[in-house]
């Protein structure tokens, strides 16, 4: 009766675990941001989810596709730009599955596949430009790789929302040369600027010159306000300037030319 009763329940433990490793192997759950693509016996049935989602064991299986958006690195490439000038790019893309059906059917890896168009996509994109467009129109670069890249994924269902140019790595003798090239250019500003004050003091002098000599009173009171600052100053010698226009007669005296003795 025992033996009985231990046979029982053995079997008893033996269904249980059956059952629960058939629900367990049955029910999924998926987030949110999850779907999950059945196949039931190797046919596609579609996209499953969010929430509960009830397969047959041993008859259906189910692909998890995360539609949250990926942030993929893409490692530094070797590129030549159109003036010969050998650098290396990196950049970052930015992309999220729109059709979890289409990117597992029609793709083997979608992350995979992605990543490799990138990289073939940016050597191409900045290859054809020169190192000052590439330095310079980063923006445009970015909105053209991000064109190409999300047209030729959406046959897999994936969209490219936006790329990144994230360093460009220059050789040591091109960063000299280029550090060179940007203080000769500073120099040549300051030099124009220098230039254009003094320029600008000259014809302020000018200026000056010419209302004083128009009014012989505006030179007297600059005299005047002369005096005033020296003596602001505690200085132990003043200095009185003497006007020109005493000097002037002597001036305009002319010498006398001796008459030739014969």
């Amino acid at each position: 009766m025992k033996k009985e009763k231990i046979m029982w329940a053995f079997d008893l433990m033996t269904v249980l675990v059956v059952v629960v490793a058939f629900l367990a192997s049955s029910v999924k759950i998926l987030r949110e941001y999850e779907r999950g693509v059945v196949f039931r016996l190797g046919r596609i049935i579609g996209a499953k989810g969010p929430g509960l989602i009830i397969l047959i064991p041993g008859i259906d299986k189910m692909v998890k596709v995360d539609l949250r958006t990926v942030t993929l690195d893409v490692p530094p490439q070797d590129i030549i730009t159109r003036d010969n000038v050998s650098v290396k790019v990196s950049a970052v893309v930015y992309f999220r599955v729109l059709d979890a059906i289409k990117a597992i059917v029609d793709v083997v890896d979608f992350h995979f596949a992605t990543s490799q168009l990138a990289q073939t996509t940016l050597r191409s994109v900045c290859g054809q430009g020169e190192l000052d467009n590439l330095l310079a129109e980063r923006d445009e670069i970015n909105d053209r790789i991000q064109t190409i890249l999300d047209k030729d994924t959406e046959p897999w269902g994936v969209k490219v929302s936006k790329v990144e140019v994230k360093e460009i790595d220059l050789p040591e003798t091109m960063r000299r040369a280029m550090a060179k090239q940007a203080e000769a250019e500073r120099e040549r500003r300051s030099a124009i600027i220098n230039a254009e004050g003094e320029f600008q003091s000259a014809q302020r002098l000018a200026d000056a010159a010419a209302i004083i000599s128009g009014t012989p009173a505006a030179l007297q009171l600059r005299y005047l306000q002369t005096l005033k600052d020296i003596a602001a100053e505690n200085n132990s010698t003043t200095v009185f300037p003497i006007p020109m226009d005493l000097f002037r007669p002597f001036f305009e005296i002319k010498p006398q030319v001796n008459p030739p003795t014969t």
